[in-house]
């Protein structure tokens, strides 16, 4: 996962194709914005990775339960079943078009028997449910879209429930001042080829008195038509201390801060570590884990 915005939540928007080429339809018309979502913004195994080796740090035993809240696709659910034999996912979206994709093609890859280990809930994340979990993630900034605090403490205080006695919650965390700039694009291609697409991350608009912003993922494909705009989100532009904050607020004993390690020039090294201090820079991606 690198500084930049790698990686956005999974709220689908509905996507228009933008082209100048008829026919047989454009790359854009025959493009599936959800693939060309999990093959930009998602890491799954990474994920898994980082919350396995902070979860036996932290707590000196094997994980084995996870609910993905915001779930999407719920790629982190199938990657979680498959990384070991008795571990159990549940994924919880309110999008049924989202989870139907993630049902035809995330759960089609796992085993009969993977697949049995993983449990879907179209419903709100802010309700409890049984079984409790060793871990909780919500990734991709989802949680943003709670606008108020009482909103987000509500949301942390079910969270909070949902966990086991020696339980944890992961988020991600992005800031800098590079964040904050209207009009801002940021460009990546993602892949080389006939096959090859780039992916756009707007930042359309943002609102320094209430910390409300907008932001759009837009596909370009090589014969330049477009899925113009197809996710958006409009959320809360939280910071770590505020984030810090409402977690006791809701009942967690602490929170740490994991940033991302750097070598002597300055360069991403893919180690994590907790963190009360950070270097300044001007677009970043953290962690905030929150312990019962």
């Amino acid at each position: 996962m690198s500084r930049a915005n790698s990686k956005q939540p999974k709220k689908a928007a509905a996507a228009k194709s933008v082209s100048r080429k008829t026919g047989k339809g454009t790359l854009a018309e025959r493009a599936d914005k959800f693939r060309c979502y999990q093959q930009s913004v998602q890491e799954p195994e990474h994920e898994v990775e980082f919350f396995d080796q902070v979860y036996r740090k932290l707590f000196r035993r094997t994980p084995y339960s996870l609910r993905e809240d915001f779930c999407g696709t719920f790629s982190i659910c199938c990657n979680w079943v498959e990384s070991h034999p008795k571990r159990t996912a549940v994924g919880v979206d309110l999008c049924s078009e989202t989870l139907q994709w993630g049902r035809e093609h995330n759960l089609t890859r796992c085993t009969n028997e993977q697949a049995g280990r993983i449990r879907l809930l179209e419903q709100d994340v802010r309700v409890q449910n049984r079984p409790q979990v060793d871990i909780l993630s919500a990734q991709n900034f989802s949680f943003w879209i709670f606008k108020t605090r009482q909103e987000l403490v509500e949301y942390f205080r079910i969270a909070r429930a949902n966990l086991n006695e020696q339980g944890m919650m992961v988020m991600d965390m992005m800031g800098g001042g590079d964040c904050y700039k209207e009009g801002v694009t940021d460009k990546r291609r993602i892949r080389k080829g006939k096959k090859g697409f780039r992916y756009h991350w707007e930042q359309a608009s943002f609102n320094p008195v209430t910390s409300e912003a907008s932001f759009y993922i837009t596909f370009k494909f090589n014969d330049q038509s477009k899925l113009k705009r197809a996710f958006e989100y409009h959320w809360r532009f939280w910071t770590i201390p505020e984030v810090r904050e409402l977690l006791r607020e809701a009942g967690f004993t602490r929170s740490l801060v994991y940033w991302e390690e750097e070598d002597e020039d300055g360069e991403d090294t893919g180690v994590w570590s907790a963190a009360e201090k950070a270097p300044s820079h001007p677009s970043w991606i953290a962690y905030i884990v929150a312990l019962k």
